[in-house]
């Protein structure tokens, strides 16, 4: 694959800086932010713990009525950032469940638009048993 270099390290930085505000606006519930972070688009989604969100409209529906405050993470266990070239990027985050004996997942596949700059597509939110089912 031509182009597509593994971890080019300012384009990593530049994700984790955008990684890390997007935390902190879901901790403050800094809507502006939550919303610049995401592409504007129907084509955009976001599954997490309490919705299945299709399409810009309805992420943003999601963030207005959301709390602010910690929401379920506890502390983070493990932060992968994985960048192909300088448009692509995948983030996954494994964390602690607050109050809870389960180990939280965090995914964000993250695009870099000519026009916007980086934007997150698609974001995935889930909860795992540490217990093994087998």
């Amino acid at each position: 694959m031509t182009g597509m270099a593994a971890n080019i390290p300012e384009v990593v930085a530049e994700i984790r800086e955008r990684f890390e505000a997007y935390e902190k606006a879901l901790i403050d519930k800094d809507v502006a932010v939550l919303d610049n972070t995401f592409w504007n688009s129907p084509h955009t989604i976001r599954y997490a713990l309490h919705e299945n969100g299709y399409g810009f409209d309805a992420i943003h529906a999601h963030r207005v009525a959301r709390p602010p405050g910690p929401g379920i993470k506890e502390r983070r266990r493990r932060l992968e950032i994985l960048t192909l070239g300088r448009d692509i990027a995948v983030v996954n985050l494994e964390f602690a469940v607050r109050g809870r004996d389960l180990t939280g997942r965090q995914s964000q596949t993250w695009v870099r638009f000519p026009d916007l700059g980086w934007k997150v597509v698609a974001a995935h939110v889930s909860t795992v048993d540490d217990e093994p089912l087998w």
